[in-house]
């Protein structure tokens, strides 16, 4: 069986902090730390996963690095009268994920553009890193495109979670059994 250059890609990142790739991951995070937190790229870091997600190399698409806090969510200690069990300040889940906050950043910070789709590129102690797929709406060259002309007539997908993260939070993933 033949096998493709982006098949090569995607078995290097399903183990990342090993060989090469660990090495100049840990080059990048040290870069990407000082650098601001939302940052437009050039191209993908994983161009294997962006394609999947719907990455062409075209006017009127790009690519942004978003830099999100990692971890738990804590709310601060109440001062008012309660046992313990009901303070309410341990293992407190959002209900927006990480990601989904990435895909909200990246939209605030173009608002011509609508978010295609987002995937994870790496993470250090504190924060995690996504890439996020922007379209922009009103481009000649989306709208005459018969694989992403649909999204011109979408606005806020992120915001009313229309997106992959968006639709995971919303609970429109589990089939329940039922298969189609």
């Amino acid at each position: 069986m033949v096998r493709n250059m982006y098949y090569f890609i995607s078995q290097v990142w399903k183990k990342p902090k090993e060989g090469w790739l660990g090495e100049e991951q840990w080059k990048r995070m040290i870069s990407w730390r000082r650098g601001p937190s939302v940052v437009r790229i050039e191209r993908p870091t994983r161009l294997d996963r962006a394609r999947k997600l719907g990455y062409k190399a075209k006017q009127g698409i790009i690519v942004v690095r978003v830099r999100v806090r990692r971890g738990g969510f804590n709310k601060p200690a109440i001062r008012g009268g309660r046992r313990p069990k009901r303070r309410g300040i341990l293992k407190i889940t959002l209900r927006k994920s990480i990601r989904l906050i990435a895909e909200e950043r990246s939209a605030k910070r173009y608002p011509n553009m609508e978010v295609l789709n987002s995937y994870y590129v790496g993470e250090d102690g504190l924060y995690k890193y996504y890439e996020v797929i922007l379209v922009d709406r009103s481009h000649p060259a989306i709208i005459n495109d018969k694989h992403l002309s649909w999204i011109t007539d979408q606005k806020g997908r992120v915001y009313r979670a229309k997106t992959s993260a968006g639709q995971k939070i919303r609970g429109l993933r589990k089939s329940r059994g039922f298969k189609n």
